[in-house]
């Protein structure tokens, strides 16, 4: 029954995420997701099976990273700390709605469980998501961020490590440190987002 509401949840929160790198880059004058057919919704276009897997059994993962070239960008280092974020922040504003979406019935008096569960699976997927990401590991959006930001020197440092970063991602996944990094996080932006809409609806 879980998977009847995880696999839409799923499929949901990795082609808002990847249309929105991709939708970032073409503002910023990279239209390679766009010649590769990957700006769009078709959710079958960014699945990634290892991704996949891992968020279907742990609850974070990945899909198949849109292609991006940063030398198209009018401002390099500007495209390239928001197309990074594009992903994540889409990923937060999808579970935001999804969560006034299941306050907003409530305030209204309705309630349906198969409705209600889908939500939520929704809203914590994309949380998970959109945390996950933004760790600063290659080849995940936090460490292009930390790359835009920080001197060159410490793009060097992520260059050198990205052939091993796979391995490096699986070890700390399956050691349980990405858990106990996104776990406390969710937390807080979950409870955060609750707190926030419950004050806009008035239901405290």
């Amino acid at each position: 029954m879980e998977l009847i509401y995880r696999l839409p949840a799923l499929l949901l929160a990795i082609t808002v995420h990847e249309y929105a790198h991709g939708r970032a880059a073409y503002h910023f004058g990279d239209a390679t997701a766009k010649w590769h057919g990957r700006l769009t919704l078709n959710p079958l276009r960014h699945l990634d099976p290892i991704g996949t897997i891992t968020l279907l059994l742990f609850g974070f993962g990945w899909a198949k990273p849109v292609p991006v070239n940063p030398y198209n960008f009018r401002d390099y280092r500007s495209g390239m700390l928001w197309v990074s974020f594009a992903g994540p922040l889409a990923n937060f504003a999808l579970a935001f709605i999804s969560m006034i979406l299941i306050f907003l019935p409530l305030r209204l008096g309705l309630y349906w469980t198969p409705y209600f569960q889908f939500m939520e699976t929704l809203a914590v997927f994309n949380i998970l998501l959109g945390i996950f990401n933004l760790i600063p590991v290659p080849p995940l959006d936090g460490s292009k961020i930390l790359m835009a930001l920080a001197p060159g020197s410490v793009g060097g440092f992520f260059r050198q490590i990205e052939p091993f970063a796979p391995v490096l991602l699986m070890v700390l996944i399956f050691s349980g440190v990405t858990r106990l990094i996104i776990l406390p996080l969710f937390t807080f932006v979950y409870n955060g987002m609750a707190t926030l809409i419950r004050l806009i609806l008035g239901l405290f």
